[in-house]
């Protein structure tokens, strides 16, 4: 391996680390909620196109969020030009197999010091034998000619291991950018529809904190109208009036959640923050069929792509431990080349050259063993963060599995609370107008609902986390995560 291809392997290796490194920080499973996310911390959380504001509201389903996560967003972006550049890569070293065909031409006047070229006046009288009458008088030192040249060159390297190892190599940088690429698209699946969901969960904290703000208006009507008729004590209509409102105040805090909520999720698909949007999903809810560990874990095997992405890391620096040993091997090339002079007019004459080279390397050997073994290292890296990727993996795919049952269960208890909370509460209000209770008791009952109602919005949105957890874990976001939250 010459200098070039040495620097050209250096090259490749030292992009597969920059494009490799952050994909596998991005694909940590994103589980809880971020405070002050940034595209500074996380490019998934920015994008690279902002919509023109229409005063018309947008509106915007589940599927549209993702498909123009697709189109804008900054963490895919970069991943595909990741791709494009291990593309061009691929070219290059492409070009190490087909021939180098060059054509130049050109014409022009030169003027030559024959005595700084060895020609001078003693060396001319050797050759005075030439000249019967002696040199011509006036012979002058200093020449003119035009030249015109025409000429067509080739060269081509016709066996080489290092080469052949370098184009190995170059193929799986390739496929790794390509799955980096597809992991990316997962990563945008899953910060959108999690962005999405958070919304649709801030949505019905809304509704619900609406309905009580309502009710509690109500009762403290009727409290302070049964105090104005002196029937109620005055602590019966303060109680109501201080239950209104707090719920005002909550229902103040969910709507400024839902606001920021809504800025990220339009951060993160390309829209511009000023736009109204209108969330056209309802939050979805279905059960998951049964999956064993091991059945997940095998599919996550076929598709994860950070798992295929680390496999052809290690063909890829597999490649580059063997073009470092190649070194020790002959290479043969070929070069030539056909052209047409023309001198001071004179006729042209085709001149050509055809050269084989075999280039066998004597002694380089502590070069060479220092830059397999450097490879060597690397190689033995590869393959512990593969082993180490299994287990993760098995480690992942288990941990969904139990948040995803955790999930059911805690949407089955809410759901059930919610229930017990509205009959206790309308329990409660008939007693209240019946006269046989104070308002303390009906204000106890509300503040139960109002917390059952907030646990199983928050347990909804979370079971459909953990399903997308699960889906990300298998590999299979992209292409399922409709069947996951059962959309």
């Amino acid at each position: 391996m010459d200098v070039k291809e040495t620097a050209q392997f250096a090259r490749w290796l030292a992009l597969a680390s920059m494009l490799l490194a952050p994909v596998a920080s991005v694909y940590a499973q994103n589980s809880g909620s971020t405070q002050n996310p940034s595209s500074t911390t996380n490019p998934f959380y920015g994008s690279v196109t902002a919509h023109t504001i229409s005063d018309e509201p947008l509106k915007l389903s589940l599927d549209d969020a993702i498909r123009r996560g697709f189109e804008t967003n900054l963490g895919l972006k970069e991943a595909e030009s990741g791709e494009r550049l291990f593309q061009g890569e691929k070219n290059i070293a492409l070009q190490q197999f087909l021939p180098t065909i060059n054509l130049s031409g050109g014409t022009g006047v030169f003027q030559h010091n024959l005595a700084a070229q060895g020609f001078g006046p003693s060396t001319l009288a050797q050759f005075g034998s030439l000249f019967p009458g002696g040199p011509p008088a006036g012979l002058s030192l200093i020449t003119k000619d035009d030249l015109t040249q025409g000429q067509l060159s080739l060269r081509q390297t016709l066996f080489s291991s290092v080469v052949i190892a370098g184009w190995k190599a170059a193929g799986a940088a390739a496929r790794s950018a390509y799955f980096a690429k597809m992991s990316a698209r997962g990563e945008v699946v899953q910060q959108v529809a999690t962005a999405y969901l958070r919304c649709i969960a801030d949505s019905s904290e809304i509704d619900n904190a609406t309905a009580l703000v309502k009710a509690d208006q109500l009762q403290y009507d009727n409290a302070r109208a049964a105090h104005e008729a002196g029937t109620a004590a005055n602590l019966d209509e303060l109680r109501p009036k201080v239950q209104l409102q707090s719920q005002q105040q909550s229902l103040i805090a969910v709507q400024n959640n839902l606001e920021k909520d809504l800025i990220l999720l339009k951060r993160e698909i390309g829209i511009d923050p000023g736009q109204k949007i209108i969330l056209t999903d309802p939050a979805p809810y279905a059960d998951l069929a049964d999956q064993t560990p091991a059945e997940v874990t095998t599919l996550a095997y076929k598709n994860r792509q950070d798992y295929q992405n680390l496999r052809n890391q290690i063909i890829e620096l597999r490649a580059a431990h063997a073009a470092y040993r190649a070194q020790r091997l002959p290479s043969l090339s070929f070069s030539g080349n056909y052209g047409i002079d023309k001198v001071n007019g004179s006729p042209s004459h085709d001149v050509f050259s055809a050269v084989g080279t075999l280039s066998i390397p004597i002694f380089r050997e502590a070069s060479i063993r220092g830059e397999s073994h450097a490879a060597a290292a690397q190689l033995a890296a590869a393959n512990a963060q593969f082993d180490d990727l299994r287990a993760k993996i098995d480690q992942q795919v288990r941990s969904a599995l139990l948040d995803v049952d955790a999930g059911k269960k805690l949407v089955d208890v809410s759901r059930s609370n919610v229930d017990l909370a509205t009959q206790a509460l309308n329990d409660e209000t008939d007693r209240v107008n019946a006269g046989v209770d104070d308002t303390l008791p009906l204000v106890t009952a509300q503040a139960s609902l109002a917390s059952a109602q907030s646990s199983y919005v928050q347990s909804l949105y979370r079971y459909n986390l953990a399903k997308l957890a699960l889906a990300r874990a298998a590999g299979v976001i992209e292409l399922q995560y409709r069947a996951y939250l059962g959309k």
